[in-house]
């Protein structure tokens, strides 16, 4: 892995891309299109928005991240290694039984902070963290990173509901619309939209950017943590696969998948 520069995030998401490649093809599974299409996101959460200590992983006051869509646990194992949480070359040792990092995020591998895999969870464990911080007076902020199956799960609007009912202004939900699942396109399987009606209406600030778009991230954040009395929810359109142009797009690189040398060498030359 080349010398991080830690003010390029762009250089960051692509090398979150690199890692977690690489430990889908030495797994032969996992999910690389969810995976890709949050690089960025992760980027700019992890070395520029979140208060963390990697060497204190259990830190009370640090800001907490939760990854909903916990399929696409090897980008987010990818920047907990980047970040120092962990040795890189134990990112290959994904989905192993000898391994810490399994299949979806489990709270045993240091900087997980909830487990994930069953969707629609996410954000009910997300406005558990914001509620406490609230009741202890704490200023720790909770980060929600939810997909399309999250927005399909009942418990998901039940905590939209809930969190807009207690003004949890801590607490930031980031959608990532890739609008690609496993089986078909979101349009098909279930459509969602008006996305932004729909969270409007249960009392949430709502923000639309383009997910890969370091700058609108940035931005989005910063207008999160300066608006007061609501929750804020990013919908971050995305691309799935996104800097590979063989997997944008394309349903088979949901997961989980078996990756050839040569499509590993071939993705890594386009990252």
């Amino acid at each position: 892995m080349e010398e991080l520069n830690l003010m390029d995030t762009n250089s960051l998401a692509n090398d979150i891309r690199k890692l977690s490649l690489k430990s889908i093809h030495a797994a032969r599974s996992g999910h690389p299109g969810g995976s890709f299409s949050i690089a960025e996101m992760l980027a700019i959460l992890y070395f520029e928005e979140m208060n963390l200590r990697p060497d204190e992983p259990r830190w009370a006051d640090r800001d907490r991240f939760i990854l909903s869509k916990g399929h696409a646990c090897p980008a987010l194992y990818a920047a907990l290694a980047l970040k120092g949480y962990f040795p890189e070359s134990d990112c290959l040792g994904l989905r192993k039984i000898e391994s810490y990092l399994e299949g979806h995020p489990d709270v045993r591998t240091p900087g997980i902070d909830a487990a994930s895999g069953s969707l629609g969870m996410g954000l009910s464990q997300g406005m558990g963290y914001a509620m406490g911080a609230k009741h202890q007076n704490k200023d720790f902020r909770t980060y929600v990173l939810l997909g399309d199956g999250d927005m399909q799960e009942g418990n998901t609007w039940e905590a939209l509901m809930c969190a807009a009912h207690h003004d949890l202004d801590n607490l930031v939900a980031i959608y990532d619309a890739n609008l690609l699942q496993g089986d078909d396109f979101v349009e098909n399987q279930m459509n969602m939209h008006p996305m932004d009606e729909k969270i409007k209406s249960f009392g949430w600030n709502f923000i639309e950017i383009d997910g890969h778009d370091e700058d609108a991230i940035r931005t989005a954040l910063k207008t999160a943590k300066t608006t007061k009395g609501k929750p804020t929810f990013v919908l971050a359109n995305t691309v799935k696969g996104k800097g590979v142009s063989f997997m944008e797009n394309i349903q088979f690189w949901h997961g989980s998948v078996t990756m050839t040398d040569e499509q590993l060498n071939d993705a890594l030359a386009e990252l």
